[in-house]
């Protein structure tokens, strides 16, 4: 089963489910900012209360812990949110004893990424395949410590930023991705 990482990660898992011809759902993660720094991950949360922290960029920031429960409340909240608007009250498609391919539209850093392994394991797949366009190298090695394998188009040097292996960057909305997942239920 193909699982995508919303917002962005919904049109290139879409293509992936249709190719595979296997079911497509979301898994939500969040990435979590660095409070002055939102675009600097600091870690992310998932699904299943799944919470992961780089300690590296926490120090190097000085984010305190009340910083980082502010954070995490807030993103938790955004969410509950999502999972709601994006499954209109259906559960995930079941995801035990399957290989699961998790696909987003690029890898930054990798944190959401990690989560979102995490949760995938969490809810018993028997594998789990991280696939992207694009990702720094650097990501991709650390990624491979978790998950089963990693499928990236891409690995550019120096990463600068996903958005310039794109000809149009445009938010994906909730909207999109709701009529995504209807699309891809049939």
């Amino acid at each position: 089963m193909v699982l995508a990482l919303p917002r962005g990660g919904v049109p290139v898992a879409a293509e992936v489910a249709a190719a595979l011809a296997a079911p497509l759902d979301v898994l939500v993660v969040r990435k979590l900012g660095v409070p002055w720094q939102p675009e600097l991950g600091m870690g992310a949360i998932g699904e299943g209360g799944v919470r992961v922290l780089d300690p590296d960029i926490v120090r190097t920031a000085g984010v305190t812990t009340d910083q980082i429960d502010t954070v995490i409340a807030r993103e938790r909240a955004e969410l509950e949110r999502r999972v709601a608007r994006y499954r209109e009250s259906r559960p995930m498609v079941a995801v035990r004893g399957r290989v699961v391919v998790i696909v987003d539209d690029g890898i930054a850093t990798g944190g959401t990424a990690r989560v979102a392994v995490q949760v995938a394991r969490g809810l018993g797949a028997t594998r789990v395949v991280l696939a992207s366009p694009v990702a720094p190298i650097d990501a991709v090695r650390d990624l491979r410590m978790v998950a089963d394998d990693v499928a990236v188009v891409a690995t550019p040097w120096p990463f600068v930023a996903i958005g310039p292996w794109y000809e149009d960057f445009t938010q994906t909305t909730d909207d999109e991705v709701r009529a995504a997942l209807r699309d891809a239920a049939g």
